[in-house]
């Protein structure tokens, strides 16, 4: 069962196929299981090497509750020693939610780490939406999350909360993202569903960019938790050019 330590804390991944790589990061709550379970794996193992790792705070990596840990570029260094730990020099990184927010970390601090580039189910620019109060705070969602998904959450016990505040309290990192990502020299696809509130201002930052951007059906969940055919077939051809 691969791990790799950095900054002390072990990372959790794990690797099928042969080929180039490609690395797949989850959103919160999420865990690198979830990528073999909607399908992505199996279409893309045929011809890649595939790594799905488990973030800091998820699945079988550690889950300390300190809110430094959890900074853009500690969590982008984290995928960085997966892909030291691979042997190899750069990879594909696939990244949903708090894991493309990872991903543009990554586009950051380690731009020389990436071949391509997926953004999915995120604002780059404005991250977290707002609500009519005001800013959305990690109690509203996580009241909001038991309440809606709670299959979701079940795994969040008392003693792993801290942990899951310190991931959301941290999506609010966003200096940078733009220049990262449209200066990395490397292709980027966006992604969101298409009842995703991030859809309409990544839509059109595509447009103005000229960047391509996939629409997939469904809300902000439902797009990662079953992608569909269409859509995967769609993230591969993005591999093959």
């Amino acid at each position: 069962m691969p791990f790799v330590t950095h900054r002390g804390q072990r990372i959790h991944y794990t690797v099928e196929g042969e080929g180039p790589l490609v690395v797949l990061q989850h959103g919160l709550f999420m865990d690198a299981a979830s990528w073999k379970a909607n399908g992505v794996v199996d279409a893309l193992v045929g011809r890649h090497r595939v790594a799905c790792v488990d973030s800091l705070g998820h699945g079988q990596s550690d889950k300390p509750v300190d809110p430094a840990l959890y900074a853009q570029d500690q969590r982008a260094g984290d995928l960085a020693a997966v892909i030291d730990a691979l042997g190899e020099e750069k990879a594909a990184v696939f990244g949903y939610s708090m894991g493309a927010w990872m991903a543009v970390g990554l586009a950051k601090h380690h731009p020389e780490k990436l071949s391509r580039l997926v953004v999915g189910g995120w604002d780059l620019l404005n991250g977290v939406p707002k609500t009519p109060n005001g800013p959305l705070t990690f109690d509203l969602f996580w009241a909001f999350a038991r309440a809606t998904a709670p299959a979701l959450v079940a795994w969040v016990t008392p003693e792993i909360e801290p942990a899951m505040r310190a991931c959301f309290e941290a999506l609010a990192q966003l200096d940078g993202a733009r220049q990262a990502v449209l200066d990395g020299g490397f292709p980027v696809l966006l992604w969101d569903g298409d009842q995703d509130p991030y859809a309409p201002p990544m839509q059109a930052f595509a447009a103005a960019e000229n960047l391509p951007f996939l629409s997939s059906p469904g809300g902000h969940v439902p797009a990662i938790e079953a992608p569909g055919p269409e859509t995967v077939a769609a993230l591969a051809a993005f591999l093959a050019g």
